[in-house]
């Protein structure tokens, strides 16, 4: 028998043979396609519950505990929920009890705002630079790094008395106190962003023609912006921290002083209605810092808060 006679019937053959497993992959191609369709999102009602609803299951629980708390014990040393909420608005609005804390919310608050975020704002102007700086130059790095790590342990209520002989008694040794608690967390972070910058990026920065501080500028800075915001964070919350051990030294107005005064006459509402406020406002602007956070490093959303 010749090849072109057994040509034509292996090919016949072939195509029975694969006929039936092109019909069983046709088959099964609409149900591919189904398994390529995206899941459906989480409804509008579902996003509402998870962003504003379980993040206060935690702080409404608190509240129960701390009544039921108070109910069962019969303490009187400290108040209830609902008296330090009396004395919350007492002491924004007056009108109930008509006392010296009465209609000065508006008042220490801002005393403490400007003292709290001047002293940061001056930690971020000294503490960024800083940290660039010791972070890209090893000999730098060699002689600074070993006096802020030995300085850094030092607890900011042992600068107190010292404060105090610096600048005097008043709101100049507070915003010192806040300043070197915020100081510290600010270029620790700083340093660490910069270290932390992979050495392939400076590579290929300098194939592209990148030098100097255009290097700086465009490679250095945004790969340690996340850690900046990190210090930044960390800073924001020990600066509120320490606005009450600040307005300890003589200070007339402010939140701490407020608390001090509170702590003094035995009105324990006044000392937590100070924390809640404290408390808040340290929360909002922390919101603000992660969302200039989230919009700066939009490009790196492993680093969105």
């Amino acid at each position: 028998m010749s090849t072109s006679t057994l040509e034509p019937d292996m090919r016949a053959t072939v195509s029975h043979a694969s006929s039936p497993s092109s019909a069983q992959s046709a088959a099964h191609q609409p149900s591919a396609a189904s398994d390529l369709v995206m899941p459906a999102g989480p409804s509008p009602l579902r996003k509402w519950l998870v962003k504003w609803i379980v993040p206060a299951l935690l702080p409404l629980a608190l509240l129960i505990a701390w009544d039921l708390a108070v109910r069962l014990s019969g303490t009187m040393l400290v108040p209830s929920p609902k008296e330090v909420g009396m004395m919350l608005w007492d002491f924004a609005f007056g009108g109930i009890y008509d006392d010296a804390f009465s209609e000065t919310l508006g008042i220490h608050w801002l005393k403490s705002m400007s003292r709290v975020y001047g002293a940061f704002a001056l930690a971020a102007l000294v503490g960024i630079p800083l940290g660039l700086v010791i972070g890209k130059n090893a000999t730098i790095r060699r002689v600074v790094d070993p006096t802020l790590q030995m300085l850094r342990p030092v607890p900011v209520t042992a600068w107190l008395p010292l404060s105090m002989i610096f600048f005097g008694v008043g709101p100049n040794a507070a915003i010192f106190l806040v300043f070197l608690g915020a100081f510290f967390p600010i270029v620790i972070n700083t340093t660490f962003g910069v270290k932390s910058v992979e050495g392939r990026l400076f590579e290929a920065a300098a194939m592209l023609g990148c030098k100097g501080t255009s290097m700086f500028r465009q490679v250095v800075l945004p790969a340690a912006l996340p850690s900046i915001f990190n210090g930044l964070r960390l800073g924001h919350g020990i600066a509120w921290f320490l606005i009450v051990v600040g307005e300890m030294t003589g200070v007339p107005e402010g939140l701490g002083a407020a608390i001090m005064d509170g702590r003094m006459l035995s009105r324990t509402d006044v000392v937590i209605a100070g924390m809640v406020v404290i408390g808040f406002t340290g929360f909002v602007t922390d919101r603000l810092l992660v969302a200039l956070n989230n919009r700066l490093l939009k490009w790196s959303p492993q680093h969105n808060v």
